[in-house]
């Protein structure tokens, strides 16, 4: 029953971000600037602290990758209003307002009160706006994201039981589970580096996750090739990190998402048959993904199921981009 609800509210989840993206004013571009901030944030996280920091053990670049970490709410909040037209300095405003803020209530804080502070910078004198800004808007914003904040920490939570419960039954229905919904959330804008850096995610769940990630640039590079989802950079760059496309993934969700999950739950199974684990909470990506499985496990043996996945991966892309070739594709303005 809790895989159940857990998938469901998954979906939900991913449905909303979809209906965000075709129908809330500037969607998909408030999707876009969520999509950046998780890279400048997470992403960063991932190869300072967790791939260049412990692996060589530089607490240097550990400590650096840590701060990146911890402000995603501020870059996201920043983005957004940037994104939605707010000047830079008011941006910059609301966005240190979401100091210690998560990413997704940061997101819909700064995209919720970037409405009011336009308004405002029409009606309010220039060099006074700012002031207002500052006594008004602040407390504002900073209290929306912390009423969002427990709403975020319950959907993630319910997310995470189906892991546990998984685990605790079945490698396979883990490994099934896990790799498929690390897949679908890593192009979605809820981030499989937020999601399992979050869920604190070790061991061979958390190989599971980094090395289905890793075979997402694979089906994702395919199917946008074939399917003909946006240019040639598109396909490079959804291959590198598939957050960089999150609002060309919402906009084209089922042939992505569906073939995601597929593959990623096939690729799943396999590693968590593999000995692989990883304790780096976080590293759901491809790139980091993979990197940071040498500084756990044998180079030999990460060499090979990484082949292997790679290679489920690209097969599964290649059909889903058969079963889905009459798809009416949707391209945004970020192509």
């Amino acid at each position: 029953m809790a895989q159940i609800v857990g998938i469901g509210l998954l979906v939900l989840l991913l449905a909303f971000f979809t209906v965000f993206t075709y129908y809330a004013p500037h969607g998909d571009k408030a999707m876009g600037a969520l999509a950046a901030a998780a890279i400048a944030t997470f992403l960063v996280e991932a190869l300072q602290s967790f791939v260049i920091g412990d692996i060589f053990s530089l607490g240097f670049f550990q400590e650096a990758g840590t701060e990146a970490g911890l402000l995603s709410g501020v870059i996201v909040a920043f983005l957004v209003a940037l994104t939605m037209g707010v000047n830079p300095l008011n941006a910059a405003i609301i966005a240190v307002s979401c100091g210690g803020i998560g990413l997704i209530p940061g997101f819909f804080a700064a995209y919720l009160i970037s409405f009011v502070v336009k308004y405002m910078e029409r009606k309010i004198p220039n060099g006074l706006d700012f002031i207002v800004v500052v006594i008004v808007i602040v407390p504002i914003t900073r209290l929306i994201g912390l009423l969002l904040t427990p709403l975020v920490d319950a959907s993630l939570l319910n997310i995470g039981n189906i892991i546990v419960v998984a685990t605790e039954a079945s490698p396979i229905l883990m490994g099934l589970l896990l790799g498929g919904i690390i897949t679908v959330v890593g192009t979605s804008p809820l981030s499989s580096m937020a999601l399992t850096a979050l869920l604190g995610l070790t061991g061979i769940p958390m190989a599971v996750g980094s090395l289905a990630a890793f075979g997402s640039a694979f089906i994702n590079s395919t199917l946008f090739h074939k399917l003909k989802i946006g240019n040639m950079k598109s396909v490079l760059s959804v291959a590198v990190e598939p957050l960089s496309k999150a609002d060309v993934v919402s906009a084209n969700p089922i042939p992505i998402y569906v073939t995601n999950f597929v593959g990623g739950g096939l690729s799943g199974i396999v590693i968590a048959y593999s000995g692989l684990v990883n304790d780096a909470p976080g590293t759901a990506t491809p790139t980091a993904g993979l990197l940071v499985l040498f500084g756990y496990n044998p180079a030999a043996q990460v060499i090979i199921y990484a082949v292997i996945v790679a290679v489920i991966s690209g097969v599964v892309g290649y059909i889903g981009s058969h079963f889905f070739r009459n798809y009416p594709v949707r391209n945004t303005d970020f192509d």
